[in-house]
């Protein structure tokens, strides 16, 4: 008995005696939950962006849960990052049952990051894992966005990274490169490989922010990627701009070239601007007007679409509700009526509730 109380004695002193080597140790848990119900005035869905492909439906949208530590004054840090429901698995959309392409890992459609980061300095920081893209103005946590519908350029360019990246800050500037796996692939299913690359920066003030992005590969062939393209390659740009502690501004601009193993291929162009006013702290409302161009039709089977979404955000504590009207036109007829023939335009009602903790 008094062996086993030794024993038991020394190893709680050598855990002390390891926690107290680290006083800064941290762990802060955070999440969310979200739902929505949407109409589209056609009686048709209608829709052909993220998140939302649903009728005259209550749909839950995601449960977040999210744990962060950090250890050594903040030098090393660890990310688990977890989402249930169809947000996730949308997210993922290559992870899950071996059905439509997907890896045959289920547990990892849950997964939405998963890192490691290390920084031997405070200008410089390793990732490594599976981390969100850097690539364009929304994300995919409802919490983080004020329009509950997504953008085309959203739902058409990369969703989330699994690789390596390093950031270094000089000064009032900063950059990022790293080397990821084929994009939104958590497990790889090829060998091409993807680079990303970031360079950002801003007033002095705060006030003006921008951030020049890119996601890319090249040099593939047929049927050593899930695309069959031979490369892609997306720049993209974000500037946020603060009028006054009301208003605010924010642009997304994008290209996508894409150029198949055989024949010519081109790009798709979009932007759009996000307009931000709050006349109230528990009331905001975001018009974000979307236009996308492809004027070669090389990937969305039309030459333009302009998208308008007004949303309202109505904050009770941590709870926001957010009703909004988005209004969509083509150049053709992209949509479809309640009788089932095409049309150029279509409408939609959407009312989502979305809970911070």
């Amino acid at each position: 008995m008094l062996r086993k109380i030794s024993l038991a004695a020394i190893a709680a002193l050598v855990f002390q005696a390891v926690n107290a080597q680290d006083s800064t140790k941290s762990l802060t848990f955070s999440g969310s939950v979200d739902g929505y119900y949407r109409y589209n005035f056609s009686g048709k869905p209608n829709n052909y962006t993220s998140f939302t492909n649903s009728q005259n439906s209550f749909e839950l949208g995601m449960a977040s849960l999210r744990a962060d530590a950090t250890s050594l004054s903040g030098k090393v840090g660890a990310t688990v990052d977890l989402g249930f429901g169809r947000r996730a698995e949308e997210f993922s959309y290559n992870d899950g049952a071996t059905t439509s392409g997907k890896n045959g890992f289920l547990t990892l459609s849950a997964i939405k990051q998963a890192f490691v980061t290390y920084a031997p300095s405070s200008k410089v920081k390793f990732t490594v894992g599976k981390f969100a893209t850097h690539v364009g103005y929304e994300l995919l946590d409802a919490p983080l966005n004020r329009n509950y519908s997504m953008s085309y350029m959203f739902t058409n360019g990369p969703f989330f990274h699994t690789g390596i990246k390093t950031d270094i800050t000089v000064g009032p500037v900063a950059f990022m490169v790293g080397l990821t796996n084929f994009t939104d692939e958590t497990t790889s299913t090829t060998s091409t490989k993807n680079f990303i690359a970031q360079f950002s920066g801003g007033s002095k003030n705060g006030k003006i922010k921008f951030y020049i992005n890119y996601s890319g590969w090249g040099g593939s062939t047929l049927g050593l990627n899930p695309t069959g393209l031979k490369s892609l390659n997306q720049v993209d740009w974000v500037f946020t701009g603060t009028v006054s502690s009301k208003f605010n501004v924010g642009y997304n601009g994008t290209i996508q070239s894409r150029k198949p193993t055989t024949g010519s291929g081109g790009s798709w162009v979009g932007n759009a601007i996000y307009l931000n006013f709050d006349p109230t702290e528990k009331t905001g409302l975001t018009l974000r007007s979307e236009l996308i161009s492809d004027s070669k039709v090389i990937y969305y089977g039309t030459k333009s679409i302009l998208a308008n979404t007004l949303s309202v955000n109505c904050k009770v504590g941590p709870l926001t509700i957010i009703p909004e009207l988005r209004f969509e036109s083509a150049n053709t007829n992209y949509y479809v009526k309640s009788d089932g023939n095409g049309t150029k335009s279509t409408a939609t009602a959407l009312v989502a509730a979305v809970y911070k903790f």
